[in-house]
């Protein structure tokens, strides 16, 4: 129904832990649409015109509006909510776990017990979500120029991850160090984890 909106952000809202809104103010109607905790962050209440893409959901007698900050994001929220067992607020909860490149990667490696890290998905809907999506994610990957993960091999990536996570870092900003010392070409050529976690701590530090 819509592709996407162009507006105002004027307010924040949460219902639930998980469950984050904005209201987007569209030449004076007000739209509300759930959106992930990053999308939330990256979008405070401003007179900047921000664009969002969307997605209805229509179930029963209730309409939920989705936002999206890409196309990709949004083309990859369709997919998942097509796998047997994942509804909305589960693919938006794997969108909000996981950046886009990081959920992809984990989806084409088969890494179920990265996917089973997200609240609400357990090891047997990880493994129909990688079973049900991994190939077709794959070529979709090249296709819109979604960008792969820099750890150059699953089993480094699993002993990085759960090295940073033991020292209290959160899945989020795993992620994101990875992803952002993995555009370094030497380190994403590099199968040494002593040099990943160096400048992935390295990274994190510096991080507000």
């Amino acid at each position: 129904m819509f592709d996407y909106l162009k507006g105002y952000v004027v307010a924040q809202q949460r219902d639930a832990p998980n469950r984050s809104f904005l209201v987007l103010d569209v030449h004076g109607i007000g739209y509300r649409l759930s959106v992930t905790t990053a999308l939330l962050k990256a979008y405070p209440p401003s007179a900047e015109v921000v664009q969002i893409f969307t997605h209805l959901v229509l179930r029963d007698d209730q309409m939920t509006l989705y936002g999206f900050g890409s196309a990709a994001e949004r083309d990859l929220f369709l997919r998942l909510i097509r796998v047997n067992g994942v509804g909305p607020q589960l693919a938006l909860a794997l969108l909000d776990t996981l950046s886009l490149p990081e959920l992809v990667q984990a989806i084409v490696s088969g890494n179920t017990r990265r996917l089973s890290r997200t609240p609400g998905v357990g090891q047997k809907t990880a493994e129909r979500i990688a079973l049900e999506l991994k190939a077709s994610l794959a070529a979709w990957r090249q296709d819109t120029n979604v960008p792969a993960a820099g750890v150059p091999n699953a089993t480094l990536r699993e002993e990085l991850e759960l090295t940073l996570f033991a020292l209290g870092y959160s899945d989020r900003e795993i992620a994101a160090a990875l992803a952002a010392v993995g555009q370094t070409p030497t380190l994403a050529q590099s199968n040494d984890p002593e040099a990943w976690l160096r400048e992935a701590i390295a990274w994190l530090s510096q991080q507000p």
